[in-house]
């Protein structure tokens, strides 16, 4: 393996495999710094139980599930409830419409396979598929990851469906110490590349950003300083939203893959 990371200062922005990613960047010649700026996910199964009743019992003409976990935590929930059989029934009977690799291949557990699905892993991906549906006066169940969709919610309402919103889990602040910390350390230079392996981490950091007037200094770092890395299209695309210049991102939405992407970077560009 290369040392395309030699004497760089990594931060890993993501609370899952921190372990993992940290020893793909130290056999890379690099410094692993773990600043997870996304709060634990938790299920809201008391408060969920309502929407998922209301599915199970009334169906839905469309279903569109954006993410593998909530996918199975919704069929989790369901069997917790004594009404697997009923929800996957109702699966089975809706027009199916997926966003990402990871909820085909929970789909495709259950036998099931979407009829649209997104082009490249993202909200707007999936926006593009149902763009020539018909969708007036349709039921439109929408899973949603631990964070509204304003934008998709928004079309499917423009299009006059009927939105039902189904929330499995939840996501809650991460510790305003680390975020405090990675601000100032990437004020100081002290930081060569950032690593977001969700949106969520993006839009937690930035939300921080703003409240604490540092939206220009922060991008000017980005932008002549700091490396800004996504592991896939959907966490670019948040960046990108957020004002960061050509975020680096793999082809392969993978955490090895984004590590390999970045050394290769360094090894051309030094």
């Amino acid at each position: 393996m290369g040392r395309g990371l030699e004497g760089k200062k990594v931060v890993i922005a993501g609370s899952r495999k921190t372990d993992e990613i940290s020893t793909l960047i130290e056999k890379q010649g690099g410094t692993p710094l773990v600043r997870s700026l996304q709060g634990t996910v938790f299920l809201a199964e008391e408060q969920v139980e309502p929407d998922l009743r209301k599915y199970i019992n009334e169906g839905a003409d469309w279903t569109i599930l954006t993410t593998g976990i909530g996918t199975e935590t919704l069929v989790k929930l369901s069997r917790q409830l004594g009404e697997e059989e009923a929800f996957l029934r109702q699966l089975r009977e809706s027009n199916i419409a997926s966003r990402g690799y990871k909820t085909f291949a929970s789909l495709k557990k259950l036998g099931l396979a979407p009829i649209k699905k997104d082009d490249d892993g993202t909200t707007r991906g999936l926006v593009r598929a149902l763009e020539n549906e018909d969708l007036s006066g349709k039921r439109v169940m929408v899973q949603l990851h631990g964070e509204t969709a304003p934008a998709l919610i928004r079309f499917l309402e423009e299009k006059g469906a009927s939105v039902h919103q189904v929330l499995p889990y939840r996501h809650i602040s991460p510790d305003e110490k680390a975020v405090s910390l990675l601000c100032e350390e990437l004020k100081a230079g002290e930081i060569d590349a950032v690593c977001f392996t969700a949106a969520i981490q993006v839009r937690e950091f930035f939300q921080y950003v703003k409240e604490h007037d540092l939206t220009t200094d922060v991008l000017e770092v980005f932008k002549t300083r700091t490396l800004p890395v996504a592991v896939g299209k959907i966490t670019a695309e948040a960046l990108t939203e957020e004002g960061v210049e050509n975020p680096l991102a793999p082809d392969l939405e993978r955490m090895g893959a984004m590590i390999i992407e970045l050394a290769n970077y360094y090894e051309k560009n030094n």
